[in-house]
């Protein structure tokens, strides 16, 4: 699969689609059968590659079933090798740089973990970042990119319904990101 594989539900497979997808009554909501988020007929698949993860593995699949379970536009999938997205891990501070908009790299740090902060939330937070969401310092727990300021008894890794709908927009949109321009989690240097 090449990198930022782009996957079109062809009109020869709306009948397969059709027989995925039911209504939940009342509301309207597409739902697929699984509960989930109906995909939609364009889905963005971003690739990771979580080789170099190492014990946080199990976490950043935790984490990107999350975003798959609330995203209709996009949807993350594990490969070996060439993809849009790396993990890592290291001793340093978690971070993300995102090279454009469903790719870069993401630094699983063991600074935070050590210091308490859940590695789920974590790994959720980075990959928000390159979904094109910017970290957001409120304090607020029900905030997934309110990261590390919402302390360590935080332990919710579930974006909230505005954080669902502006990566929903950027990617219904093609959000342009500049390439390199910034990474999330160092500190940002004084003017």
């Amino acid at each position: 699969m090449q990198p930022r594989a782009i996957r079109f539900v062809l009109p020869v497979l709306a009948l397969a689609l059709f027989t995925l997808v039911g209504f939940s009554p009342g509301s309207g909501t597409a739902l697929a059968a699984d509960g989930g988020p109906a995909r939609s007929q364009a889905t963005t698949v971003v690739t990771y590659d979580a080789g170099g993860a190492a014990e946080f593995g199990d976490v950043v699949r935790r984490a990107t079933g999350i975003w798959n379970e609330h995203l209709s536009n996009v949807e993350f999938e594990a490969v070996d090798g060439s993809a849009d997205v790396v993990i890592l891990a290291d001793d340093g501070w978690p971070r993300a740089r995102p090279t454009g908009l469903g790719t870069g790299t993401v630094w699983m740090g063991r600074q935070a973990v050590e210091e308490g902060h859940d590695p789920t939330r974590i790994a959720a937070h980075e990959l928000g970042h390159i979904l094109g969401l910017p970290d957001r310092r409120t304090g607020v727990c029900e905030e997934l990119m309110s990261g590390h300021s919402a302390g360590t008894d935080c332990t919710s890794a579930t974006p909230n319904a505005a954080e669902v709908a502006e990566v929903e927009r950027n990617f219904s949109a093609d959000v342009f990101l500049p390439l390199g321009t910034h990474v999330y989690g160092e500190p940002t240097p004084a003017p």
